[in-house]
């Protein structure tokens, strides 16, 4: 499995020989524009820096609701959950994605905007990489991302939605989340798994 990461929420899962796009940006956003070709792009909702399916090649198969779909032998699934702590009142709804393929569980929490629920937990399951927004204001912030961590039990954490030298929003850069930990790992956009990961690690992506 190879996950690359084009910045915010956005990020390229190959497994099982298609490419699977989440959560494509605009130009406002302040990252280049991916140069990428999907099988498939998921939307975790519809906001501008989240929903430019758009602005990815080929012709794209796309998810943006809630539910189990399978595509050539990876399995998604779609659970629905808030952008915010008051059950979507502020921000609405958030699509939490699960990816299965090459016997990996990847999940991409989107715009979470709470903690999960026990139900939601156990609907999930324990991941083997979790995507997770760190930067606040708009998503769970550092510590809330660290117990959702904690709670699905999740091996490689890669952090998202942050502060960085390219995005336009007022986020927390992901210091805040790093400090939580003992220690973690820089890699470049690109990060290849030939197994199902044992060990807990963050792995901290940069874009190129």
């Amino acid at each position: 499995m190879k996950i690359t990461w084009f910045g915010h929420a956005c990020f390229a899962l190959e497994m099982e020989g298609k490419t699977i796009v989440t959560d494509p940006f605009d130009e406002s956003v302040g990252y280049p524009i991916p140069n990428v070709t999907a099988d498939v792009v998921t939307e975790s909702h519809q906001h501008f820096d989240h929903n430019a399916h758009h602005l990815v090649k080929g012709n794209s198969r796309v998810i943006d609701r809630p539910g189990t779909y399978t595509v050539n032998g990876v399995r998604i699934k779609g659970m629905e959950t808030f952008h915010d702590p008051l059950h979507g009142r502020e921000r609405g709804k958030n699509i939490v994605f699960v990816f299965e393929g090459e016997g990996i569980k990847v999940c991409h929490l989107g715009d979470l905007g709470h903690v999960l629920t026990p139900a939601q937990v156990k609907e999930i399951g324990e991941v083997d990489v979790l995507l997770v927004p760190v930067g606040g204001t708009y998503t769970i912030g550092p510590k809330e991302a660290k117990e959702v961590a904690d709670l699905l039990n999740a091996k490689v954490i890669i952090p998202m939605h942050y502060r960085t030298k390219y995005l336009k929003f007022n986020l927390l850069s992901v210091d805040d989340f790093l400090k939580l930990f003992d220690s973690y790992e820089r890699v470049g956009n690109i990060l290849e798994l030939f197994e199902k990961p044992k060990e807990r690690k963050v792995v901290v992506m940069e874009v190129q």
